[in-house]
C-alpha cells in the first residue's frame, strides 16, 4: 500500500507542476522515483543489480519457481520485491535495481553507501550484447517518457543500431562507465557477487545455486534443476505467449504480438551483436571494450559467440585495482 500511494503521489504532483519546465520536471520525476526506490531499498532482503538489457527477467522467471516451491507459493506469481514475502513471511523480498534513480534521490552519484547492508547480486553481461539488446528495447518496447527522462534519443528519431550503440548517453560507453562504477565496490565488501549472464548460459544450476546460497535460502539440486528447467527459452515463450504471470504488467509481454523483436523472450546470441554490425564497426566497439576493467572478463580473448536464446529484461534504465577480495561466497555481516 506505501509503495502505491507513493506512485499514485507522483502521478498527482507531476500533473499539477505540469507547467515547470521540462528539464526541471524531469529532474522532479527522477527524484521522486529516487524517494520510492529507497523506500522498498530499506525494507529488501538483498538486491538484484544489474544494466538494464542483462537477462535479469530470465534471474527473476527461476528465483520466482524456486521461492514457489520452496515456500509454497502458487506459482502464478512473478517475483516483484515484496509480493512473495507477503504469501509467506519466510520468502525474502527482492530489491531490482540499476541504481538509477536512487541516485538522484540520495545524492551517491559515485558512493554506493545507500547499499549498506544489503547483499547485492551483481548481474553482468558484455556491455556490447547488452547495448544491442538496449536498442531494440529503445526502439519497440520504451516508452516516451521513459526515454526522455533517462536521456535516450528521442521517441521517434530515425538512428541505426550503430548510432545507438556508439552514443555515450545510451549506449556502449555509458554501459561500460556503469560497469567500471562497480569494481572499487567489489573490491571493498564481502556483502557483492557478480554473476556473469554468459556462465548462467553455460551453467544456469551452478550460478542459480550460487545466487540462492548467497541470499540466504540455499536449494536442493532438484529444487534448483526445476527452476532452471521452468525458465527455460521454450517454457519462457510459452509463458509470454500465454500471459501466465498475473499481475506481471509489461515485464513478460510483448510490445507487438506481430513483431518478433518486441518480445521479452526473443531471439539472441552471447556475442551477437556481431550479427548487426560490420568488421569496422565491431573494431570500433571493441576499441571502446579496452576502457572496461578486466574483472569482467570481457576482453577480446574472451569473447564467444554461441547460438542461445534468451529473456530480457523490460526496465529502464558507477574504478579499483586489487581484485583479490571478489566475493563468490556466502555474504557476512
Amino acid at each position: 500500500m506505501k509503495d502505491m500511494m507513493q506512485v499514485v503521489s507522483r502521478h498527482i504532483l507531476l500533473a499539477v507542476l505540469g507547467f515547470l519546465p521540462r528539464e526541471r520536471k524531469k529532474r522532479l520525476e527522477r527524484w521522486l522515483r529516487g524517494r520510492e526506490e529507497y523506500s522498498r531499498l530499506q525494507r529488501a532482503d538483498w538486491v538484484l543489480m544489474s544494466w538494464g538489457k542483462s537477462g535479469r527477467t530470465w534471474l527473476r522467471v527461476m528465483l520466482s519457481r524456486f521461492y514457489h516451491n520452496k515456500f509454497a507459493i502458487p506459482g502464478d506469481e512473478l517475483l516483484d520485491f515484496d509480493n512473495l514475502k507477503k504469501a509467506n513471511p519466510a520468502a525474502p523480498s527482492v530489491f531490482f535495481t540499476h541504481n538509477n534513480y536512487l541516485r538522484n534521490y540520495t545524492g551517491n552519484w559515485h558512493s554506493k553507501a545507500h547499499f549498506d547492508g544489503k547483499p547485492i547480486v551483481l548481474l553482468v553481461r558484455d556491455p556490447r550484447d547488452v547495448a544491442v539488446s538496449q536498442f531494440f528495447q529503445w526502439q519497440y518496447r520504451m516508452r516516451p517518457n521513459k526515454k526522455f527522462i533517462n536521456d535516450y534519443p528521442p521517441h521517434g528519431v530515425e538512428i541505426t543500431p550503430f548510432q545507438f550503440v556508439m552514443d555515450v548517453q545510451a549506449g556502449l560507453p555509458r554501459v561500460i562507465d556503469y560497469f567500471n562504477g562497480w569494481v572499487e565496490t567489489l573490491n571493498a565488501r564481502n556483502d557483492v557477487m557478480m554473476v556473469r549472464y554468459e556462465d548462467m548460459r553455460t551453467e544456469p544450476e551452478r550460478e542459480l545455486s550460487r545466487i540462492i546460497a548467497f541470499t540466504g535460502t540455499p536449494g536442493t539440486e532438484d529444487e534448483v534443476r526445476d527452476a532452471v528447467d521452468f525458465a527455460a527459452y521454450d517454457n519462457m515463450k510459452k509463458l509470454e505467449e500465454s500471459r501466465f504471470f498475473k499481475g506481471s504488467g509489461a515485464r513478460v509481454k510483448p510490445g507487438d504480438s506481430a513483431n518478433p523483436q518486441s518480445f521479452k523472450v526473443r531471439r539472441a546470441k552471447v556475442g551477437g551483436y556481431r550479427d548487426y554490425f560490420s568488421d569496422e564497426e565491431c573494431a570500433q566497439l571493441d576499441t571502446l571494450m579496452e576502457t572496461l576493467h578486466p574483472v569482467f572478463g570481457y576482453g577480446l580473448s574472451s569473447s564467444i559467440t554461441t547460438e542461445i536464446s534468451e529473456s530480457t529484461d523490460t526496465s529502464e534504465n558507477d574504478n579499483g585495482h586489487d581484485l583479490a577480495k571478489q566475493n563468490t561466497g556466502t555474504p557476512t555481516a
